[in-house]
C-alpha cells in the first residue's frame, strides 16, 4: 500500500491525535493559569475572588503522594483482573454489545457504557483478551449507540434497555419520550470514546461518526455542562456537576475541543472543610439545590487512572486519600468511601469524606442520611492501591480480596456497620478494578501507547 493510501486511511486518527494534543494542552494551560491566579498577590482582585483563591491556597501545603506505577502485573493482579473481566463476559448482550449496569440487570446509562469501554481497553492492555476481541466488542457497541433513538433527537437518554436499546426510565420501563440527558454521564462516554480512538485507530472514524450524531453543543453553555431534565412535561436545562465530577467531565469534553474553562475552574465554587487535619475540597453549591454537596473519591480516582492527575487534582486526591487513612488510624475502621450500589433499598448511596454538612456522611440521592450503609468500597480500595501503593492500601486489598466471586466478578464491598458483604455486583466496580490494575502496569490510560 502506498504512503498516500496509508495517510488517507489514517487521517481520522491523525485528526483525533491533533485534537487530543490540543485538548491536553488546554488543560495544562488552564491549570497553570489557575495556579498563577491563586498565588499572584500583586493583581487587583474582587473580594469574592480573593476568598476563592485562598481556598485553593489551602492545598499548597498538601504534598502530592508519589504514584505507584510498577510497570508489571503480579500473578495476584492478573487473577484479580480475570475475576473482574468475568463480569463482562457474563453481562454483555450478544446482539447489542451493551452491558448490564449490574449483574443480570439489563439496563445501562452512558456512564456505565463508558465504564465498559474503559474495561475493554484495560483488559486488552493486561493481556486478558486479544486486540481483535477488544475492537470487535467496542465496534458492536458503537454500532448500537449510533442507532439509538435520542431524547428529542438531541442527545442520548438517561437510560436504555441493554437487550432492546429502547429508551427506559430508571426502573428499566419503556418511556416514549425519555427522561432527558445527563451531561456528566455523556461526558464520561465522550472521554471513553476518546480513549477508544486513541487505542484503536481503526475505530476512530466510527467514533467521529457517532459523536456527529449527538448534538453535544446542547450540553455545553458558557464553558459549563448543562443537563436536560423533564419538569411538567417540559425540557428544563440545568447546570450539572460539582467540584470533582465537574472537572473530570470537563477534561473529557476538552479531548474533542469543547470550551470547558468554567467547568474546569474548581475555585469558582470551592470551600474547604477540615477532616482529620486534611483540607477537603467541597462545592459551595447544594446537591439538588437542597442538601450541602458531598465529596467522594470516585471522580478523583477516575481522573488519575484515565487521564493522569494534574497538579491540582493530585493534591485534592492526596488529601481525600489521607483523610481516609487518618480515619482508620484514629478509629481502626478501614475506610474507602465513594458512591456505590447497595444490595437493598434504596439501592444507591454516596458515602462521603464530607457531605450533607458533616464528615463521613452517607447520603441518598434525595439527600437523606443513611450512615448504616457506609461501605468499604472494592473499587476505591483497588484504585487507591494502584495510584498510591501505601501500607494502608495494601491493608484494604487484603480485606477486600476474600470477597471475590470467581464466577460473577467483584461485589461492591463490605458494610462497615456489621462487616457483611454488599453483594451487589456492577459494571462500574469491575471496570474500575480493571482500570486500576492496568494503571499499575501502564500508567494513565490516555498515555498507554497504541
Amino acid at each position: 500500500m502506498s504512503f498516500r493510501s496509508n495517510l488517507i486511511k489514517a487521517r481520522s486518527h491523525i485528526t483525533f491525535l491533533m485534537a487530543l494534543g490540543l485538548g491536553l494542552a488546554l488543560v495544562v494551560t488552564l491549570e497553570n493559569t489557575i495556579d498563577k491566579r491563586a498565588t499572584d498577590s500583586t493583581e487587583p482582585t474582587e473580594p469574592s475572588a480573593v476568598k476563592n483563591q485562598s481556598h485553593l491556597a489551602a492545598f499548597e501545603t498538601v504534598e502530592p503522594l508519589p504514584l505507584a506505577i510498577t510497570g508489571e502485573a503480579t500473578e495476584d493482579d492478573l487473577e484479580y483482573a480475570r475475576i473482574a473481566w468475568r463480569y463482562f463476559e457474563n453481562n454483555t448482550h450478544e446482539t447489542t454489545g451493551l452491558v448490564n449496569s449490574a449483574d443480570k440487570y439489563p439496563s445501562t446509562t452512558m456512564w456505565e457504557t463508558g465504564s465498559y469501554f474503559i474495561a475493554v481497553i484495560s483488559a486488552e492492555l493486561l493481556g486478558l483478551i486479544e486486540p481483535e476481541e477488544a475492537e470487535a466488542r467496542i465496534s458492536l457497541a458503537v454500532e448500537t449507540l449510533s442507532a439509538l433513538r435520542l431524547f428529542d433527537d438531541i442527545l442520548p437518554n438517561k437510560a436504555y434497555n441493554v437487550q432492546t436499546a429502547e429508551l427506559v426510565d430508571y426502573g428499566n420501563r419503556p418511556v416514549e419520550r425519555g427522561l432527558g440527558w445527563s451531561a456528566l454521564d455523556i461526558a464520561r462516554m465522550v472521554g471513553a470514546l476518546g480513549q477508544v480512538a486513541n487505542r484503536y485507530p481503526e475505530l476512530a472514524p466510527d467514533v467521529t461518526a457517532l459523536l456527529d450524531k449527538w448534538d453535544l453543543t446542547q450540553m455545553v453553555e458558557d464553558g459549563r455542562l448543562i443537563g436536560g431534565n423533564i419538569a411538567d412535561d417540559n425540557l428544563r436545562r440545568d447546570q450539572e456537576g460539582r467540584v470533582g465530577y465537574e472537572q473530570y467531565a470537563a477534561k473529557a469534553m476538552m479531548l474533542f475541543g469543547y470550551d470547558m474553562v468554567n467547568a474546569y475552574r474548581a475555585e469558582d465554587h470551592l470551600m474547604v472543610k477540615d477532616v482529620l487535619g486534611q483540607p477537603i475540597p467541597v462545592d459551595t453549591r447544594l446537591h439538588r439545590n437542597v442538601t450541602p454537596a458531598f465529596t467522594v473519591s470516585e471522580p478523583y480516582i477516575f481522573d488519575g487512572l484515565e487521564f493522569g492527575f494534574d497538579a491540582r487534582s493530585h493534591r485534592f486526591a492526596t488529601a481525600i486519600y489521607k483523610a481516609q487513612e487518618a480515619r482508620y488510624r484514629e478509629t481502626g475502621i478501614l475506610t474507602a468511601v465513594s458512591e456505590s450500589h447497595l444490595d437493598e433499598a434504596p439501592y444507591f448511596a454516596y458515602a462521603s469524606v464530607w457531605g450533607g454538612g458533616a464528615p463521613w456522611a452517607v447520603m441518598t440521592f434525595k439527600g437523606e442520611r443513611l450512615d448504616s450503609k457506609r461501605t468499604i468500597t472494592t473499587k476505591v480500595s483497588f484504585a487507591m492501591d494502584a495510584l498510591f501503593g501505601t501500607d494502608y492500601t495494601r491493608e484494604l486489598i487484603a480485606a477486600i480480596a476474600p470477597l471475590a466471586d470467581m464466577e460473577r466478578g467483584w461485589p461492591e464491598g463490605i458494610y462497615e456497620e456489621d462487616g457483611s458483604t454488599n453483594v451487589s455486583i456492577t459494571t462500574n466496580t469491575n471496570a474500575t478494578i480493571l482500570a486500576a490494575l492496568a494503571f499499575r502496569v501502564h500508567g494513565p490510560l490516555i498515555h498507554a501507547a497504541p
